[in-house]
């Protein structure tokens, strides 16, 4: 009743009720802030609207728009709650983070990517570039390669007889597929792919043919490295330095003097500037098989690119020397590299002179004529201990096992 009375004296004089006032109902944020007024009641009670003036109707408002009837019920529950706090309702549902969690898709296999992009197809619809890249991407045995190539095969008919498109794909795409062919171990239908004229829509590169390059790298293949070679002969495809590298070091790795000797003059002819590192292991396999000749003819292909000899290249010209008898220019050619390396390398002086004593001359004697390897074995075993003494007299110091090449037998 106290409440009843005390919202009766906060009633507007009769006078202005009886004034024409526009029906405007309050605001939420009204209703909200006298819901907090009256004591923080769950929720605003719905406002009434204002009286009509010409009805002259009459009914006692509240300030805001909340009734006396709806104030004596307000009242009456916040009574019932006391100094307990009202429930407030909670905005949205609440989730786990078990359910929250987004459970992955099934990994899909090869054959069922190739099903969807080949329903795609017959639908006269271009399957999107994320199922191709998917397909390329989980092949992992011959028959997904054979898959993806058929797959790669009707979608260059479906372009051109559909789309209108005569181009190839682009060479990116041929890319990742000699990528995951090297990956596999399908070489030949890597090798297809690397054939200008091909019914897959592929757009062969020079760096397509470096993943099968170095896969028969990794497994010293120079079988596969002559096949490769022949395909891009056959085909046109450019040549660079890169490709050097890697042909020389399958040549060198498998012993092949032969094959080193002949796809040189074909990057020469191409007139490819070799790399400081095919111009290493070129020189190092002439000096391994004992051939001076080639020696100064490599090194004289490097001076017109390279400037400055490598370890490698300058004991290659060493071993040159010491092959024809020249025991003192042998240790010139030590000291001006000595002089010309940077600090760092100055160092590994001493274990290059120790291979020179140890493994270069047992190598190359056992690759010369039975007839030749006697006489070679003598010159060596007189000739590196004068190199060694004319290094010394040049303010070289160098310390080598000489005896070890005494006990080495011819």
């Amino acid at each position: 009743m106290q409440a009843l009375s005390r919202a009766r004296r906060r009633l507007p004089p009769f006078s202005t009720l009886l004034r024409p006032r526009p029906s405007v109902s309050p605001s939420p944020s009204a209703a909200a802030a006298a819901a907090a007024e009256l004591g923080g009641a769950a929720a605003a009670p719905v406002a009434e609207p204002w009286p009509r003036a010409r009805s002259f109707s009459f009914r006692p408002l509240s300030p805001f728009g909340v009734t006396c009837s709806n104030l004596l019920r307000l009242t009456a529950s916040l009574k019932q709650w006391g100094d307990h706090p009202m429930p407030y309702p909670i905005n949205g549902a609440c989730f786990s983070s078990e359910a929250n969690k987004e459970s992955g898709d099934p990994t899909e296999t090869v054959e069922e990517l190739y099903q969807k992009m080949l329903k795609s197809v017959e639908a006269r619809t271009m399957p999107p570039n994320a199922w191709l890249w998917s397909l390329i991407s989980k092949c992992s045995s011959q028959d997904d390669i054979k898959l993806l190539f058929q797959m790669l095969e009707k979608l260059r008919i479906f372009r051109l007889s559909n789309l209108r498109i005569h181009a190839n794909f682009n060479s990116h795409l041929c890319m990742r597929v000699t990528e995951t062919c090297a990956r596999v171990g399908s070489l030949d239908y890597g090798l297809k792919a690397l054939w200008k004229h091909n019914v897959y829509g592929l757009t062969p590169t020079i760096g397509s043919a470096h993943y099968l390059l170095l896969y028969a790298k990794e497994h010293n293949d120079a079988k596969l490295m002559g096949k490769i070679m022949q395909v891009l002969q056959k085909n046109s495809l450019p040549l660079q330095p890169g490709t050097a590298d890697i042909v020389f070091s399958i040549c060198y790795n498998t012993d092949r003097w032969d094959l080193i000797s002949k796809n040189a003059k074909r990057f020469i002819k191409a007139g490819v500037k070799l790399h400081r590192t095919a111009f290493d292991i070129w020189m190092d396999f002439a000096a391994k098989v004992g051939d001076s000749q080639s020696i100064w003819k490599i090194d004289s292909l490097r001076a017109k690119s390279v400037k400055q000899h490598t370890l490698t290249s300058g004991f290659s010209c060493a071993k040159g020397f010491l092959l024809e008898r020249k025991p003192e220019s042998a240790a010139t050619a030590i000291h001006l590299l000595f002089q010309n390396l940077p600090d760092p390398k100055k160092e590994k002086i001493g274990d290059e002179l120790e291979k020179l004593v140890s493994e270069w001359p047992p190598e190359v004697v056992k690759r010369q004529k039975k007839d030749e390897r006697k006489v070679l074995s003598e010159s060596l075993k007189a000739d590196i201990p004068a190199m060694i003494n004319s290094l010394l007299n040049m303010g070289l110091d160098v310390k080598v096992n000489i005896e070890e090449l005494a006990r080495q037998e011819a």
